[in-house]
């Protein structure tokens, strides 16, 4: 009996589709650093000029059960966004401007015309964060994935002059809490939504997700849930660039309660105060669904705020309005006071 690579469950033909599909997607993503072309071993990319001490600034993340709506209701068309959202917006955190960024996908099987789309999404990804998609892996395993399940992750690298590094250490107290607004869930609480949702994977489960829900404005729950993660690079970089930034905490794992401590000096506390932004319709739903007290919410979920940067009061208004200006919904939502590192929420 003669066995193939493809009698084992992998195309190498299948994968040499996929790489000619997202040639145009990639290509859109290209910038000036940029030295290699799709298809090599290794992705070059050269340092931009203009920085005395550059410091690289890395962040690697995945999307999560996220991916089990993207199954359930066959849309492949936003993951990727996801995927560089939680990678740029971390970077930025730091006052690092992403440089180029590289996707591992790994699927049960490899159908070129799904890899192509899931690519389309890291590309456009790459695009509103001004990044260059340099390099990726997809990696074909039967027996390990089913056949039609994925899983997507991603690494970014950017550059920071070392001392304009953001790390917390001018944080002081009588700083302003602002509050970009989040487009939804984001990346992050989906087991959790899965669960309250009873979204197994059935067949009954698309068409329940498709159906208009009057709590949602008319969107239905999938709509909702599969909304992709914003990226809030372009807008932080201008803001630190025309107003000035003390710290900044991105809304992803762990909420409100894990997130903004960590940009915080141990004499720092945040105080955030509830009622002064809009909370999406779909935490509401989520909290009646499981009848989850508040705290837990504010310590799983972003609760429409997906990102929060602390600057000088007298800054404060110029803050939301150069935010409010560059697309976003921002808004101040409280303050820091002396004390021990933490938060409180009132």
């Amino acid at each position: 009996m003669n066995e193939s690579y493809k009698s084992a469950g992998v195309d190498v033909h299948a994968g040499y589709e996929s790489v000619r599909l997202i040639k145009e997607y990639v290509g859109k993503t290209m910038t000036d650093g940029v030295l290699s072309g799709i298809g090599g071993f290794g992705g070059l990319f050269e340092l931009p000029e203009g920085y005395k001490k550059p410091v690289l600034v890395s962040g690697t993340d995945g999307v999560g059960t996220k991916l089990k709506l993207a199954f359930v209701l066959d849309k492949h068309d936003t993951v990727g966004q996801d995927c560089v959202a939680m990678c740029v917006n971390d970077i930025v955190c730091a006052g690092a401007k992403p440089l180029y960024f590289l996707d591992y996908i790994a699927c049960g099987k490899n159908f070129p015309e799904k890899i192509a789309t899931i690519v389309k999404g890291v590309a456009d990804g790459c695009v509103a964060a001004g990044c260059a998609l340099i390099g990726g892996e997809t990696a074909e395993m039967p027996g390990f994935y089913p056949i039609d399940e994925y899983d997507l992750a991603g690494f970014s690298v950017g550059v920071v002059d070392k001392a304009d590094i953001i790390d917390g250490s001018k944080v002081k107290a009588g700083d302003v809490l602002v509050g970009i607004a989040s487009q939804g869930i984001h990346s992050n609480g989906y087991s959790l939504v899965r669960k309250l949702f009873n979204i197994t994977g059935s067949d009954e489960d698309k068409a329940r997700l498709n159906q208009p829900v009057e709590a949602l404005d008319g969107k239905s729950l999938g709509e909702a849930l599969i909304t992709p993660t914003r990226i809030y690079v372009k807008p932080v970089l201008e803001l630190i660039e025309k107003v000035g930034i003390n710290a900044i905490s991105h809304i992803t794992g762990g909420g409100f309660i894990e997130n903004i401590p960590r940009m915080l000096p141990d004499n720092a506390r945040a105080v955030v105060r509830t009622g002064l932004w809009d909370i999406l319709p779909i935490f509401t739903l989520l909290q009646r669904a499981g009848n989850i007290p508040m705290s837990n919410m504010y310590n799983t979920f972003n609760m429409g705020i997906g990102m929060v940067v602390a600057v000088d009061a007298d800054k404060a208004d110029a803050a939301v309005k150069c935010l409010n200006d560059a697309g976003e919904r921002a808004s101040v939502i409280g303050e820091i006071v002396e004390g021990e590192n933490g938060i409180d929420i009132v």
